[in-house]
């Protein structure tokens, strides 16, 4: 395995799976790139503290939100890229349905693994609208790498 797509989403927990699916590609000496797919735009008006060095967004109410919105997540994936402090480290910005930007990038890129996190749903949740990380699994040819994450 030479390539270990890890994807992001704008969460906190996101530190965890980053961590992980590094650490993973160190030991398989493979080339990492952070992938985030920007989706919907309110999603981004969330208020977390700093994770991965980013501060977050501030947002006002008078900018075109769909550039900014680009301009945001391409800065957050820089941040995130750099905190690995690993110089051959990239990183991508998709747009889209996350699961299908997502599996796109992987073939295009020509990934070896996908590594993700496994966000902790309720029983009737995952029943209902199912998870971004299980439409992956039904969807893909390429192995993922599931790093589980527990809500506090």
């Amino acid at each position: 395995m030479k390539k270990v797509l890890i994807a992001l989403d704008y969460n906190p927990v996101s530190e965890q799976v980053a961590k992980a699916g590094h650490e993973l590609a160190k030991k398989l000496n493979a080339q990492v790139c952070l992938i985030h797919v920007l989706t919907d735009v309110s999603y981004y008006g969330m208020q977390y503290p700093t994770f991965m060095g980013y501060d977050g967004y501030n947002l006002s109410a008078d900018m075109n939100l769909s550039t900014e919105m680009r301009n945001f997540a391409e800065e957050f994936l820089k941040t995130a890229t750099d905190h690995l402090q690993d110089p051959n480290a990239g990183y991508h910005l998709a747009e889209g349905e996350t699961e299908t930007a997502l599996l796109n990038y992987a073939e295009e890129w020509n990934a070896d693994l996908i590594v993700m996190g496994t966000h902790s749903h309720s029983t009737l949740e995952k029943l209902l609208v199912g998870t971004i990380a299980s439409r992956v699994l039904e969807k893909t040819k390429i192995p993922v790498y599931m790093v589980p994450i527990q809500k506090e």
